[in-house]
């Protein structure tokens, strides 16, 4: 048996892992010793490996039929032959037609007319050629992945108020911590070794955790405290807490005296948001809300850690301005145990987001509208870009169906499962004129294009991927590619070599080794020393540094004055408030045993064998009222679509309230959920809006073992 070292593919914890190898087939996986585990694993590190030899898996090119059905949103499939629309290619003609139709649009129709998406499951290496592809090949920024979706709230408010948009300290802190402030997330089923070094905390030494989440959680059980405010109140109850720690003198005065600016602004600012004022709006009783912003505005060192739950809104950024003010009014960052978390989701979205997978910045978080900063770009990669920030991912399909862009390039990204109002995306793909999916399965998003270049999964190259507490990791390849799948590194330059880029790299070191040179946060980390010691936390600007797991100890932010900002935020009216004819609120999220839009998980034999069907979890009383019992199937109707999943009891989940995971193709969240988007960060509010439920429906299934058959609204 060969044993292979690496990272786990899935979320952002980043745990190393080792893989057991016979006969170039994954056996078995266990937790190794790593930054972040230290041999700890979760179930789908554990055993949600096997999708790579799904039956479905891509092996060969693909090109779309000539005498294919037209294009459709509706994404209908026949179930004997998904692959009934396209005939298989060799690479050459199937690279060839990918990018020289590419090449052909931009240059009759100019450079706005592509645009792309990157991933964020793929390598650091694999992020920065995409971006660096598009910059350089399309001549435009039009390039996005699913911090769009995620995080882009926080990234936004964290860079204007602390000037770096990732965490401060690492997860493990809470083991240093005497408080930690959780809100609008969920570890135990998000990040579940993370959730276990929380439990250790509060085990060993008592910390106390205060969770702020409208939806109960296993870990609300050894909580301090559980705040289960209304859906979409976060920054009534945020600014509430902040009033009493301002009005209650709990500040530290030495730090917002030598360390930040704004602070009497959001003091004036903030005496229309005490605790009695806004206990109604966000449904916590005053003196609750009060106990919490004393418990950690007095411990000795208090975290806040936050998720999609914070940040997935129309108001994200203004959310996450207020945890950051809760940070600066207390001095509660800079040391181990006390700062700030933004938990990322996928196993590489902090890596995607540090290469520049972002149409308004380039590697190193460096804004494309700054001419020195191009400049200097420019000299590294010998060619002249564009000042104009890029299209967001969401404003790239309104621009695909205004008929602004005409071809479309994605690499590992899903947004016909993704999107909010995800049917506006399928609309788009299917409008668009030339669409190229690099993927490793025929996903959703893969329907309607014109050219699938089949790509490696995880464990099949070699590469670096940076976990949510920003250490910089080697994935080794464990297994080789089956059929004609080729490494996504390779595809990625053949396309460039038919955009007109003369692009000759090695391989991944080669790569790598120029992202050093884009990055200063990186240029201290070499490839030869993560083949040695497989992982090194950035900041690292000096080879041989140790790099820095906090971040900002001698309180100085990357900001040009050196503080950090206070940025008052005032309650935003939701553009979507339930109502008499949606009058349950639907929130969204993932479980345990799936991940993100299913395509790996749902092709995982063990992982799809404990949860196969789409369920929503509703309150007992909610169900009771309708007359439903658990496992009957129920109608979900927004102002955007239907879907049909079966009930699921849950005390969790409060009255009125439905929660449900986004990876079911067949019952699909994201045909539900709210595409009103955060003015500044432009993600959409994900996580609220109204919905109705009624008993009954016809609950579509899968065709066989996760053939992924699609079903329409009309058969819901």
């Amino acid at each position: 048996m060969k044993q292979v070292t690496t990272v786990c593919p899935y979320c952002g914890v980043g745990c190393r892992v080792k893989v057991n190898i016979e006969d170039n087939h994954i056996v078995g996986v266990n937790g190794a010793h790593g930054p972040t585990n230290e041999g700890r694993l979760c179930v789908k590190g554990r055993y949600g490996f096997d999708y790579y030899r799904h039956p479905n898996r891509l092996t060969k090119p693909l090109i779309r039929r000539k005498d294919a059905p037209p294009k459709s949103a509706d994404l209908v499939l026949d179930p004997a032959n998904p692959l009934a629309a396209f005939r298989e290619a060799s690479w050459d003609e199937a690279l060839d037609f990918a990018g020289n139709g590419l090449a052909r649009i931009r240059d009759a129709r100019g450079p706005q007319s592509l645009v792309a998406l990157g991933c964020a499951k793929g390598s650091n290496e694999e992020a920065y050629l995409v971006q660096k592809l598009v910059r350089t090949g399309f001549h435009n920024n039009n390039i996005d992945h699913c911090t769009r979706l995620c995080h882009a709230g926080s990234v936004v408010a964290l860079g204007q108020c602390i000037g770096s948009g990732a965490v401060t300290l690492p997860v493990r802190d809470v083991m240093d911590a005497d408080c930690v402030f959780l809100i609008g997330s969920n570890p135990t089923v998000n990040h579940p070794v993370a959730a276990t070094w929380i439990k250790n905390a509060i085990d060993q030494h008592g910390l106390k955790l205060i969770i702020g989440d409208p939806r109960l959680q296993q870990l609300s059980r050894r909580a301090f405290m559980h705040l289960q405010f209304t859906p979409d109140a976060d920054v009534s109850l945020l600014n509430a807490m902040i009033y009493t720690i301002i009005n209650e003198g709990l500040t530290n005065d030495a730090f917002i005296r030598d360390h930040t600016e704004g602070f009497e602004d959001l003091k004036q600012h903030i005496q229309a948001y005490s605790p009695e004022a806004m206990a109604p709006i966000c449904g916590i009783a005053a003196e609750d809300i009060k106990q919490a912003a004393r418990t950690y505005a007095t411990a000795k060192n208090s975290m806040i850690i936050w998720g999609m739950g914070s940040s997935q809104s129309q108001h994200g950024s203004d959310n996450v301005r207020c945890i950051i003010a809760l940070a600066m009014l207390t001095g509660q960052v800079g040391r181990r145990g006390a700062g700030l978390h933004p938990i990322r989701g996928q196993n590489n979205v902090q890596g995607a987001s540090d290469m520049g997978l972002m149409p308004g910045s380039f590697p190193d978080y460096k804004k494309v509208a700054d001419p020195a900063v191009r400049a200097r770009f420019e000299k590294l990669w010998g060619c002249s870009l564009s000042a104009e920030k890029g299209l967001t991912s969401m404003e790239m399909m309104d621009a695909i169906l205004a008929d602004k862009v005409q071809g479309m390039y994605i690499m590992g990204e899903n947004p016909a499962m993704s999107d909010a109002n995800a049917y506006h995306a399928r609309k788009g793909l299917a409008h668009l004129e030339h669409l190229v999916v690099q993927d490793i399965f025929l996903t959703e998003a893969a329907y309607n294009a014109d050219v699938v270049l089949p790509a490696s999964v995880y464990y099949e190259k070699t590469g670096t991927f940076t976990n949510t507490d920003r250490w910089v990791q080697m994935g080794r390849q464990a297994i080789d590619p089956p059929g004609e799948v080729r490494q996504d590194l390779w595809i990625i330059q053949e396309l460039a070599h038919r955009l007109g880029l003369d692009w000759h790299y090695q391989g991944p070191a080669e790569v790598f080794n120029e992202i050093r040179q884009a990055s200063a946060n990186m240029a201290g980390i070499t490839w030869e020393r993560l083949e040695r010691e497989s992982s090194v936390v950035w900041p690292c600007k000096q080879e041989g540094d140790p790099g820095e797991a906090v971040m900002f100890t001698d309180g100085k932010f990357n900001r040009p004055n050196g503080r950090a900002l206070f940025v008052p935020c005032e309650i935003v009216e939701p553009d979507e408030r339930p109502d008499a004819d949606y009058p349950f609120v639907l929130l969204t999220g993932r479980q345990l045993e799936h991940w993100h839009t299913g395509t790996m998980t749902r092709r995982s034999e063990v992982l799809n064998a404990i949860e196969p069907d789409p369920v929503c979890y509703m309150n007992p009383a909610d169900l009771a009222e309708m007359g439903v019992a658990p496992g009957e199937p129920v109608t979900l109707k927004t102002r955007r679509n239907t879907i049909v999943a079966y009930a699921r009891a849950d005390t969790k989940v409060a009255r009125h309230n439905v929660f449900m995971a986004f990876c079911y193709y067949e019952a699909a969240a994201n045909l539900l959920t709210n595409p009103t988007l955060d003015p500044e960060a432009k993600i959409p509010s994900l996580k609220y809006c109204g919905v109705r439920v009624s008993a009954g429906g016809i609950a579509a299934t899968q065709t066989g073992f996760n053939t992924r058959v699609p079903q329409t609204e009309a058969v819901a």
